[in-house]
């Protein structure tokens, strides 16, 4: 006996599954069935002897599918049938291997670069599925505006693998949607009933709109029942624009590509600092020799971007360029840095490029900042709770505000004796 099937993976889901409630006694129908066997054919008991009992009474159970046809119905535990399975559908059994642990991988890689949960549930039923390529969108409050990202995942054609090589995070001016909320874009077709298209990414929804020809509008909200309208076409021509969306209607997006190597590169908290202006820290990175090194990396905004449209990077090495982020924020009166976890978090928080909130004191009085690492001017800026800069001077320890006092006179007294000279 022979049991070749094509449902051998989901046969033997079903037999774990039995196994796991205890149900480990089986009565199954081999011929003529034997290459299509699969769940529903099975009969699971708690006892040998159910089984066999159901055995010598059941062939009315299992009907010939034609004339002539007859059953054979056997008894095996779960165990025999599980490995009599595996032992006759070899390629089967290791592609779905294969396959499950491609699948694995991408769950780890995604969850290691800090993607959200359903993001992950969307990967896996487009994989299981079979698309061969496909996108997917996540978003991210922004300290102004939102940060919009594209997860791109491609079937290889060599075989049925699934790869994540990059996804593309884009910068929109305007106010972030609030959670359960999503773009669309709402037409009419030709028999008057209005066709919506949802999307996550601003972008996107706005390049779509753009696109129609007819009467179209484009709005946020939970549904089309329960939506604010953000702008307006009709005749393929835009008549309207609420004015608190125009900015982010108007203003290109500020965009970068950002590739992964098996799960290794910016996650998705640093990726959407990094397009805001931040710098993050990074002690896995790999030099052209593939020797390891760390360092602060920031986005070059002030450059033209390259061939690929992605903004060059500033990188500031640890430790040859000399900011240690420990020594900085040591000089500043910060409440955090006297409980040992507090100040932990706070570190790794502007590792990724965070504006964690600090307590300090100002004119006497405990207040509330955020504070950013600025590596390079070694140093760290704050802002106050309605992301107003402060001067950072104001903040430092007394000892630290003394020796800051000295080197700003020193630096005047060099720029008067500089200006003495040019006369």
């Amino acid at each position: 006996m022979r049991l070749e099937t094509k449902y051998a993976h989901e046969t033997i889901m079903a037999l774990e599954d039995a196994q796991d409630v205890g149900l480990n006694h089986i009565v199954f129908p081999t011929e003529p069935v034997s290459q299509n066997l699969m769940p529903q054919d099975l009969r699971f008991f708690d006892t040998m002897g159910e089984a066999i009992q159901y055995l010598e009474s059941a062939a009315k159970y299992y009907p010939p599918k034609g004339p002539g046809q007859t059953y054979t119905i056997q008894y095996m535990n779960a165990d025999q049938l599980i490995a009599q399975i595996k032992k006759d559908n070899p390629l089967t059994i290791n592609k779905i291997a294969m396959n499950l642990n491609n699948l694995e991988n991408l769950r780890e890689e995604l969850k290691t670069l800090g993607f959200r949960d359903k993001t992950i549930s969307e990967m896996e039923k487009n994989m299981e599925k079979g698309i061969p390529e496909f996108t997917l969108n996540e978003k991210i409050a922004g300290s102004r505006g939102q940060v919009d990202m594209t997860l791109y995942f491609k079937q290889s054609g060599q075989s049925e693998h699934y790869f994540f090589n990059k996804y593309e995070v884009a910068l929109n001016s305007g106010k972030p949607l609030e959670d359960g909320q999503k773009y669309m874009v709402i037409t009419p077709n030709e028999q008057g009933k209005n066709m919506v298209k949802s999307f996550e990414n601003v972008t996107e929804a706005i390049n779509f709109f753009k696109e129609q020809k007819g009467n179209s509008e484009l709005a946020a909200g939970k549904d089309a029942a329960n939506k604010e309208k953000l702008a307006t076409m009709e005749n393929g021509k835009i008549n309207y624009v609420a004015k608190d969306f125009q900015r982010t209607f108007r203003t290109p997006a500020v965009t970068q590509t950002f590739w992964v190597e098996r799960g290794r590169g910016f996650t998705a908290e640093q990726a959407a600092n990094l397009i805001q202006g931040r710098s993050v820290y990074r002690d896995d990175l790999l030099n052209l020799g593939g020797q390891p090194y760390k360092a602060w990396i920031k986005l070059d905004m002030d450059m033209p971007k390259d061939r690929h449209q992605n903004f060059l990077t500033n990188q500031y090495h640890d430790p040859s360029y000399g900011f240690n982020l420990e020594k900085v924020l040591d000089k500043f009166q910060i409440k955090e840095l006297n409980d040992p976890a507090k100040k932990e978090a706070l570190e790794n928080a502007l590792k990724n490029g965070n504006r964690p909130m600090i307590t300090t004191v100002k004119d006497g009085q405990e207040v509330k900042m955020f504070i950013e690492a600025v590596p390079r001017y070694s140093q760290v800026n704050l802002y106050a709770e309605n992301g107003k800069p402060e001067k950072r001077e104001q903040f430092l320890k007394e000892e630290n505000k003394e020796q800051a006092l000295q080197i700003s006179k020193g630096k005047s007294k060099e720029k008067e004796l500089e200006e003495g000279l040019a006369k």
